[in-house]
């Protein structure tokens, strides 16, 4: 297949549209089921690069969940917890812990459930029935991956009346080292953004403790890939392989860290037993708790505690998940590593950081408030990395 006409572009009044190789070559892809559109291809292309270089780097299958051409997560195949599993709705899934490809999508998804309604999936790895399993159940908008196994392929078909986009890439494909694109009819080139991110990059320590453990420089790992094929500016918190925290495309990098730093608390606060206990009725759909949950934890709690209301979701009135209650319990996070994808200008995102238990740092370095940062760091016994670049990606 030399070119695949979409149905439009970014909206429906940009036609006509479609996918070729400028060099008339074969595409690198095969369209196996549905008719993805050309915000589904930017989220594939983006998100396949992702995974791929995720495994690359740790050796480990990975899986990302996209929106909007961004991860809401990113994440390898570590084993998940009990608790872990019920956080993520995956508690009742067979054959999870058989399956590392099942559970790194399971991380990534169950990260920000939120924001992955309606996610494209990829993977670095064939997809089994496990991982389709999980699929099958929750809105998602595609799929892309190295190959399917034949009961896979078969379960995804069956989504969406039929319609599930599912792509197979070519996983030897290497794009042109040149890329082009144009905005306003004008044609932009550059070198393609092959830097490789690795643990050769972890070296350049500037604070005090220089303690970095291999599980922190895994999280460091995938919180800076996950940064490569971030919108930018852009911050990731990462914590026992996977993303838990991302904040993309805010104009202050502050924002980004306050961001990518609500949604990792979040993730720590859906394991705290209040919330893992949270007595819902049986017939309460998976994206109704997913938008209840998000509620309770925050600071309008009473729309869904209401008398009225709790009495539809819940089978006995839950208990408030008071501020004070959540800050004590966030206080005993520890470990978290933070990605950057451009230098902090100021030591508030430090601190910030420090709210989410931050405790490993990864930033290209290069501000003049450099020494202010990692004097910042180092009141917090942090450790910081300085890897000399910088990952925009726009």
């Amino acid at each position: 297949m030399k070119e695949f006409e979409l149905k439009y572009g970014c909206n429906p009044n940009q036609k006509p549209a479609k996918i070729y190789m400028a060099d008339g070559s074969e595409l690198p892809v095969e369209i196996l089921n549905g008719r993805p559109g050309y915000i589904n291809f930017l989220d594939a292309f983006n998100s396949w690069q992702l995974v791929k270089e995720l495994k690359e780097a740790l050796g480990m299958p990975a899986a990302a969940s996209f929106k909007h051409v961004s991860p809401t997560s990113a994440a390898v195949g570590v084993p998940m917890s009990e608790t872990l599993k019920k956080a993520c709705f995956v508690d009742d899934i067979e054959g999870l812990d058989d399956s590392p490809i099942a559970t790194a999508y399971a991380r990534a998804r169950g990260t920000d459930r939120m924001s992955s309604f309606g996610d494209w999936v990829a993977l670095s790895d064939t997809c089994d029935v496990v991982t389709a399993t999980i699929l099958k159940r929750e809105v998602s908008d595609g799929i892309i991956a190295p190959d399917y196994t034949e009961e896979a392929l078969e379960i995804l078909k069956s989504k969406k009346k039929g319609n599930y986009n599912i792509i197979k890439i070519d996983p030897d494909y290497v794009p042109a080292a040149q890329e082009t694109k144009q905005v306003f009819g004008i044609t932009f080139e550059q070198g393609r953004n092959d830097y490789r991110i690795n643990a050769d990059q972890l070296t350049d320590i500037r604070t005090v403790n220089k303690d970095l453990p291999e599980e922190a420089k895994r999280d460091l790992i995938v919180a800076l890939i996950t940064l490569k094929y971030t919108q930018s500016n852009s911050v990731a918190y990462a914590k026992d392989g996977q993303a838990i925290g991302v904040g993309a495309g805010q104009q202050s990098r502050i924002h980004c860290t306050r961001l990518a730093g609500n949604k990792a608390d979040f993730w720590h606060l859906r394991q705290a037993d209040k919330v893992i206990n949270l007595p819902f009725k049986d017939d309460i759909a998976r994206t109704t708790r997913d938008n209840t949950i998000d509620v309770y934890l925050g600071d309008e709690y009473e729309d869904v505690l209401a008398d009225g209301v709790w009495e539809t979701l819940f089978t006995e009135k839950p208990q408030p998940f008071t501020r004070e209650e959540q800050r004590a319990y966030l206080d005993t996070v520890t470990g978290v590593s933070l990605g950057s994808d451009a230098f902090f200008p100021f030591g508030d995102n430090i601190e910030r950081a420090k709210k989410s238990g931050v405790s490993y740092i990864a930033e290209p370095g290069g501000s003049v408030r450099d020494d202010q940062v990692i004097e910042t760091c180092d009141k917090y016994d942090m450790v910081t990395v300085f890897t000399g670049m910088r990952l925009f990606h726009h």
